[in-house]
């Protein structure tokens, strides 16, 4: 496998920042289309950037880390970037595009091999639910598919080792329901094992509350395609693959398993959500219908849940909402129209931007790409901590507001109202214009990121005033009964839907949720907005606030912090609450929750100034302890004192040491831990945010840090620190919890070759 072919990454501003990848295999085409710094940072190859002068305040080590980040802008004014993590998504890429006759470039295929085999667990040999995560039987099992379909003999050393542990920890029907869905889809699974996914579902009356366009929006988007197939019992034809794979997967023979007994058979490292009783029984009921379902009535469900595949495709560009129902979504539109259709062609051209190359291989991202996302925070961050200012820092700015311009979705989606869609026009998604989603928080961070670059005296005013407010009306429609603000769409569906939650690898799927995160950048994001057009719709605008701020009072913790949900973890959302707190004059000496929030973070600094939580805090819901101190985490613990108006220098002052010893001499700093969560269980990485929150945090510090020592009524700086013990953990209903350990995981990275 070293002997690779370069590769490069390709951009179209015409697409607003999609970005795939592309292999050199002559020296002329090297010549041609040489490798940019940003090919070379992905790729984990030197860039041979220069030392930049060592920092003498926070101030400068910031702009240090500009200077390098502006080397990884791409010409179209994002910022590129791995949106990897979850180890269910690349099987899902391998597994839909054999079974729709749909190949890889050898080189893409070597480099998937290279990805699965430098993931793979040391010490077991097997693959997690996210790439820091313990062996799973969801992990290694489709992972050892994977692997086999590209072409790694059983025999060989990787592939032996993970058969033992899939062996070891019960075989492939103790696979989560995820799982079996995919091997069924591969013909090395019975779909009689598999619990019933209905299509006629979408033929019940819409009032119904538990119809699935009440579902929580990535949930229904797998389910459309989930349940056509199911409908339809879509299998590959048998190949010698497949009957080998019959044999590799299971510990006893294949063809004498009775499937209907493992329909509840899931492996116990897999199992965060237990199936309700409801739900239990609601499948038996589901079951007793699937023997004897009525030909014209199947028929009809699969013919709607088709329609609603088309409808999202075309919606999307042929991204889809995610890399789940992408896939599955090809694999439907092939059985139905061919190799020969528009739909395999649009299907193929943009599986491309889900297949990102970094230094251990190719893997499929969590969509297709977080753009959005990473240039608004990094925007913000020049703007606030007054880089802006300098003349070399202004260009790279102008090119973001570019990207920016064209990122905006102008418009509600082709297919919208029949396609459960919420508006769209005026939103920013988290990825591209292209995908089309609205994303509360994406739009909040958006709005924020161009209006402040559209105030700067060299910035064009490129997003008219129309399009801001068209911006503010999509985010106020978003606002639910309690002042909170969910993900995509506000709560369709009632709470006791994740009661038939069937994926038990996740939580807090069934609906959508409203989150501290998502509401912080909402409502700010109308702060800013409201001060520089006071004239449209500030009562709405003032109400929105008063609410929000009052979910988020509820939301708060008993020891002061919020839960993330999109980060990890207490960190993370806390520093977005109290930014929202901020706004309405609630500060550590001016509010009781802002005290009992720096405080309680003050308490898990530790001895070396930083702070560090392992994703285990998001599946444990309780503060749990990474085995080492993480950069990230450190500047949202230290932005939240600063949003707080904490009085004491010492623990920011000890953070941004920390933060500044960890610079690396070109103004980089290294990749530490993953940083992203969802759904409570899985992590995804997030590896922007190692630029994008040193330079905000450093550059805040500096001015923050030099008006405390400025303030004569400031009686030292000192304040307590160290660890908190004992029951670190209280839930929102006042139930006290022990406290939690990390686990170490100790992830092969194998080599880097190219």
């Amino acid at each position: 496998m070293d002997s690779t072919p370069s590769p490069i990454m390709s951009y179209s501003p015409l697409a607003g920042g999609r970005h795939t990848w592309h292999y050199l295999k002559s020296e002329q085409e090297a010549n041609e289309w040489p490798q940019t710094t940003l090919d070379k940072f992905w790729l984990g190859l030197p860039t041979n950037l220069p030392e930049l002068p060592k920092a003498r305040d926070p101030l400068e080590a910031a702009q240090n880390g500009y200077t390098f980040y502006k080397h990884l802008q791409a010409h179209d004014g994002h910022w590129p970037g791995e949106y990897g993590g979850p180890m269910f998504l690349l099987p899902g890429l391998v597994i839909g595009s054999y079974v729709s006759g749909m190949g890889f470039e050898e080189e893409e295929r070597l480099e998937m091999i290279r990805y699965l085999f430098n993931r793979a667990n040391p010490q077991d040999g097997g693959w997690g639910i996210h790439v820091e995560g313990q062996s799973t039987m969801f992990g290694t099992a489709l992972n050892y598919v994977a692997l086999r379909i590209l072409g790694v003999d059983r025999e060989h050393p990787v592939c032996v080792k993970a058969r033992g542990i899939l062996h070891k920890l019960g075989g492939a029907t103790a696979s989560p329901a995820w799982g079996k869905f995919w091997l069924a889809i591969l013909n090395v699974y019975d779909w009689e094992g598999l619990n019933p996914i209905p299509p006629e579902l979408w033929l019940l009356p819409e009032s119904l509350p538990f119809h699935p366009h009440k579902w929580w929006i990535h949930t229904r988007t797998v389910y459309v395609p989930m349940s056509y197939l199911y409908g339809i019992k879509f299998k590959a034809e048998e190949n010698d693959l497949i009957l080998s794979l019959r044999e590799e997967l299971y510990t006893q023979c294949y063809y004498s398993i009775y499937w209907p007994s493992h329909r509840n058979n899931i492996c116990e490292r897999d199992l965060y959500s237990p199936h309700s009783v409801i739900y239990d029984v609601a499948n038996v009921v589901l079951s007793g219908y699937e023997s004897c379902t009525l030909p014209p009535l199947r028929k009809a469900a699969c013919n709607r849940a088709y329609h609603l595949i088309v409808l999202e495709d075309e919606n999307t560009g042929y991204q889809t909402l995610g890399p789940v129902s992408k896939m599955m979504n090809l694999v439907a539109r092939v059985h139905v129209e061919g190799r020969d259709s528009k739909a395999y062609r649009l299907h193929k051209e943009k599986r491309l931007d889900f297949m990102w190359i970094g230094d251990e291989g190719m893997m499929m991202t969590g969509t297709n790409g977080s753009q959005l996302w990473d240039v608004g925070f990094i925007t913000q961050a020049v703007v606030e901590t007054g880089l802006v200012k300098r003349p070399e820092n202004q260009e790279s700015l102008f090119h973001a507001l570019t990207w920016l311009e064209k990122a905006q979705i102008l418009e509600n989606p082709r297919h919208f109202a029949t396609s459960y869609r919420h508006a769209t026009k005026g939103a920013w998604g988290f990825s591209t214009k292209e995908q089309g989603y609205t994303v509360s928080d994406c739009t909040g961070e958006g709005l924020k990121a161009t209006l402040y670059i559209q105030d700067l005296p060299f910035a064009p005013k490129l997003v008219p005033e129309r399009r801001l407010c068209d911006a503010v009306d999509v985010m106020l429609s978003l606002q639910n009964p309690g002042g909170g603000f969910a993900s995509y769409e506000v709560i369709r569906g009632p709470a006791w839907l994740e009661l038939i939650n069937p994926a038990e690898v996740f939580a807090d799927i069934m609906i959508e949720y409203t989150y501290p995160e998502c509401t912080t950048s909402v409502i700010t994001a109308l702060s800013h907005f409201r001060k520089r057009y006071p004239h449209y719709r500030s009562k709405d605008i003032d109400r929105t606030i008063k609410d929000a701020v009052v979910y988020l009072h509820k939301a708060q913790y008993p020891q002061g912090v919020w839960l993330g949900s999109w980060g990890i973890c207490f960190t993370y959302a806390t520093q977005f609450a109290l930014e929202s707190l901020s706004l309405v004059g609630e500060t550590y000496e001016t509010s009781a929750a802002a005290k009992k929030a720096c405080d309680y973070l003050v308490s898990k600094q530790r001895a070396d100034g930083g702070w560090g939580e392992s994703y285990k805090t998001c599946e444990q819901m309780k503060w749990v302890e990474h085995a080492e101190t993480q950069m990230v985490q450190t500047c949202w613990a230290a932005m939240s004192l600063m949003y707080a108006k904490y009085p004491y220098a010492e623990p920011i002052e000890k953070a941004v040491r920390l933060v500044m010893d960890r610079q690396l001499p070109d103004g980089s700093w290294p990749q530490e831990a993953i940083e992203g969560v969802f759904n409570k269980t899985c992590a995804i990485a997030y590896p922007n945010f190692k630029f994008s929150f040193p330079i905000w945090m450093l550059g805040k510090a500096h001015t923050y840090l030099l008006e405390l020592s400025s303030r004569a009524k400031v009686n030292g700086n000192g304040h307590p620190n160290g660890h908190a013990n004992g029951d670190d953990y209280v839930n929102p209903n006042g139930k006290a919890e022990g406290n939690g350990n990390a686990n170490g995981n100790g992830l092969l990275n194998g080599h880097n070759g190219h």
